[in-house]
């Protein structure tokens, strides 16, 4: 597990305070935890544990439900074999199992409460109790759930008849297992291999006896574990870490002297000894804390090439070995660091390690006049001792730079500390502590004095790792805090603009070798969009498969039994809509942009709103593109919005002209549209002028139209400059409409129907709209419902023409581009274009 060692910041994916324990209380001065009066703290491994445990329970329910087949003939598979079983040696068993079920709590709450620390085991046997008495009101209602409101598919799944043919079934969540289970994990019992032994043998006994399934043993496992964490993670978990007199006895027992404890920060106290002997700066290794950001370490590790091992995956014991490894290292290479004094177990989940008390202060507490070129230069020469014996760091944030009275500087904190590193790991630090020298002293400074104690080489070599990623978490937050400050250096100089930190320190490692490496390395196995990526392909396939294998409905049957001419018409119309796309949208952007990308990007979006609510996802995927060919996110905005806004006018424009269109034609429609629009119309009118008449709701209107204003209408004005462009847009505004509206007129005769195509362009004009503003992926259900619906009842069609015809035309313009726009997308990605 992870050695604790109250740093602020962590390394290159070493420590990081986001997973360490929340106290319940205030914060101090410096945001370090306090104990609350209570002496509990708020452990967020209980919350990790609380939420895994409800989707466990959530999955075991609905695989009880949808795979009744398979747990139904597990569960007679099991049934059979027990049968085989004597039925006194079956009911001997479960009565004996259940008492030691029943018996084990009081036994492990009477050894606790006899031991030293009374006043913690009473807190921890209060909080076993509550878990209990809440698993076992939870396992009730779910019982009386499955019995009375839940599917009978499930309760047969949950239960079996009662052995000895006795009336009724089992219990749902079978037996004491909840409430026992609640109780041993909130109470912090360490019998740990005794109560899994008792409890595994009432469950074997449960099934032997035939009072139990093993999806109900299954549940009621959840449950009580479910229900432990619950109680842990809402009133908090008595303070794990140990009381001063048990580190004054661990300490005695190493043959030190010590005389009495003072706290010194989170996991850290100040022993001083009797005698004259050192002071003594004692660490704490603990294991909750860390396993509480093991998610947060996991992530990093599988993210990061240069991460170290997750500190979650050791043991107290090995956190303290290994720290005390690479602090041995480090004396052993000259490196002036603190001396380990002792190490020590503390139970079994806590270890301690003391070094040799060190006066000083640590860089971030020093003045700026304090930070002399010297102490600088110093800095680097133990760094430089580190990398000849391949020593890395990880952590060298300025809480890791000691500085003595006598203005040496010592390098502590090697908790994430490695040997042997490899060469990458070595320049990462090399680039850590230019950025940490360059935060408080400049860029100049720091590269001079790295220049001067490490020579060019080195130095030009770290450049390709000098990238955000690589570096400390709290060093990413001061560089962006410093990005915002303006660049005065001197006193009553007028500030200049921000000057991004990094780049300086690279342009002054250029100056002094100028043939040095700049292209970043690649230190990512696996980026944040890959996976975002990789999990909308998921998401998409678990949408459109259950809709290609459908008994009802079938895309598959719809595009076997269409008429192969109107078909490929309906392909080609559902094709150049992408195109038509790309130019209403190149059409309202002033500066000039690659036709080929803004095509590709319209197919892309294909992918995304698959993934993504209706309309979102295309605008977010646009506005992305401008912003990647330079474009300012200001202006890039803008013009996506003159184009929505234009958009809008021309789709209510077409919808009027085809209302008109449709109610000239011989015949009429069942639709009365005009009369419907204009009422419309004049509603919206009414709307408009009441919301004027009210002064809060105008300043609320007025709020809303204020962007529209100060940015669409005078990207709108600098259109107008150029009529060609503008008229790009319009008309690929105007042809992407036509050309759905195509399709679908085409799916329609695919399938053997003869509508009028003024009667299918309003339907696809007044249903898209309700598509784009359903909250699904691509509108699903809710705009094919509303097109089959338009389709009966104004293009007069027969509900089982409709369904085909919109099936056929979702599957040329929702199923069929998935794959060529996931293509698109990571196209665009590879190309940052995206």
């Amino acid at each position: 597990m992870a050695i604790v060692t109250g740093r602020t910041d962590g390394g290159t994916g070493g420590s990081d305070t986001a997973g360490a324990p929340r106290r319940i209380r205030e914060r101090g001065p410096r945001g370090r935890g306090q104990v609350a009066d209570s002496g509990r703290i708020r452990q967020p491994v209980a919350l990790i544990r609380l939420v895994t445990g409800l989707v466990g329970i959530a999955l075991t329910l609905l695989l009880a439900d949808y795979a009744r087949a398979t747990t139904v003939g597990i569960a007679a598979d099991v049934a059979g074999a027990t049968e085989l079983v004597p039925r006194p040696l079956a009911d001997l068993a479960d009565g004996l199992t259940t008492a030691a079920v029943l018996l084990l709590p009081a036994g492990l709450a009477a050894r606790r409460l006899l031991g030293p620390d009374r006043r913690r085991a009473l807190q921890q046997v209060s909080d076993g109790l509550l878990a209990a008495v809440l698993a076992y009101g939870v396992s009730l209602a779910v019982d009386l759930w499955a019995d009375g409101v839940a599917p009978a598919s499930l309760l047969a799944a949950l239960t079996q008849a009662l052995p000895g043919g006795h009336p009724g079934h089992t219990e749902p969540v079978y037996g004491y297992l909840a409430p026992v289970l609640a109780f041993m994990a909130a109470s912090g019992s360490r019998e740990r291999r005794l109560s899994r032994a008792v409890l595994a043998l009432s469950g074997l006994a449960g099934l032997a006896g035939g009072y139990a399934t093993p999806t109900a043993l299954l549940l009621g496992l959840l449950l009580g574990w479910t229900a432990a964490h619950g109680v842990l993670y809402a009133f908090g978990t008595p303070d794990p870490r140990p009381r001063p007199a048990e580190i004054l006895r661990s300490l005695r027992e190493t043959g030190l002297r010590p005389a009495d404890v003072h706290p010194a920060g989170p996991d850290r106290y100040l022993v001083r000894q009797a005698d004259g002997r050192p002071d003594l700066d004692v660490q704490l290794l603990d294991r909750q804390a860390v396993t509480a950001a093991a998610v947060q370490r996991a992530w990093r590790r599988l993210r990061l090439r240069t991460a170290p091992h997750p500190r979650a995956l050791r043991s107290p014991r090995t956190g303290l070995e290994h720290e005390a490894l690479v602090s041995y290292a480090a004396v052993a290479a000259g490196v002036r660091t603190r001396r380990i004094a002792a190490t020590a177990g503390l139970g079994h989940d806590t270890a301690l390690i003391a070094y040799e008390h060190l006066a000083g202060r640590t860089l971030d507490e020093l003045a700026d006049e304090e930070i002399t070129d010297a102490l600088l230069t110093d800095a680097w020469q133990q760094l430089a001792r580190l990398q000849r014996r391949e020593i890395s760091h990880r952590a060298l944030v300025p809480s890791a730079l000691l500085v003595d009275d006598a203005g040496a500087v010592h390098l502590v904190d090697f908790a994430d500390g490695d040997i042997a590193a490899s060469e990458l790991v070595l320049r990462c630090d090399i680039a850590q502590l230019l950025t940490t020298l360059a935060l408080r002293t400049g860029a100049a400074r720091s590269v001079r004095t790295a220049v001067a104690a490490l020579g060019p080489d080195p130095v030009a070599g770290a450049l390709p790792l000098l990238q955000p990623i690589a570096l400390a978490p709290t060093t990413r937050h001061c560089l962006k805090r410093a990005a915002q400050r303006p660049n005065g250096e001197q006193a009553g100089q007028a500030a200049s603009p921000p000057v991004d930190l990094l780049d300086a320190i690279r342009a002054e490692v250029l100056r002094a070798q100028p043939q040095a490496a700049v292209r970043p390395v690649r230190l990512e196995r696996l980026r944040p969009r890959t996976l975002l990526a990789v999990a909308g392909g998921v998401v998409a396939g678990w949408l459109l498969i259950p809709q290609l294998f459908a008994t009802e409905q079938n895309p598959i049957a719809a595009v076997a039994d269409a008429d192969p001419v109107w078909l490929l018409l309906a392909l080609f119309a559902a094709a150049t809509s992408h195109v038509t796309a790309a130019m209403g949208f190149v059409g309202f952007v002033p500066e000039r942009l690659d036709f080929r990308n803004a095509v590709y990007a319209q197919l892309a979006g294909s992918f995304v709103k698959l993934v993504s609510p209706g309309g979102v996802g295309g605008v977010a995927l646009n506005t992305r593109l401008l912003q990647q060919a330079g474009i300012p996110t200001a202006q890039a905005l803008s013009s996506v919005g003159v184009g929505q806004l234009i958009g809008l006018v021309l789709h209510l424009l077409q919808l009027g002209a085809f209302v008109y269109l449709l109610g000239q034609e011989p015949g009429g429609s069942e639709l009365d549209a005009l009369p419907a629009v204009a009422g419309g119309l004049a509603g919206a009118a009414v709307l408009l002028a009441a919301v004027s008449a009210v002064p809060p709701a105008r300043r609320w209107l007025a709020a809303r139209l204020r962007p529209l204003t100060a940015e669409v209408l005078p990207r709108l004005l600098e259109l107008l400059r150029n009529p060609g462009r503008l008229t790009v847009g319009v008309a690929g505004q105007l042809l992407v409409s036509m050309c759905l509206t195509t399709c679908l007129y085409c799916c329609a005769r695919a399938v053997g129907r003869e509508p009028s195509f003024a009667a299918v362009a309003v339907v696809f004009l007044t249903g898209s709209p309700v598509g784009n503003a359903a909250p699904t992926p691509g509108g699903a259900g809710v705009m094919d419902g509303v097109l089959v619906g338009l389709l009966q009842s104004a293009a007069s069609m027969e509900e089982g023409g409709a369904v085909a015809a919109v099936v056929l035309y979702r599957s040329l313009t929702l199923i069929l581009p998935v794959l060529p726009g996931w293509a698109a997308f990571a196209w665009l990605q590879r190309r940052r274009a995206l």
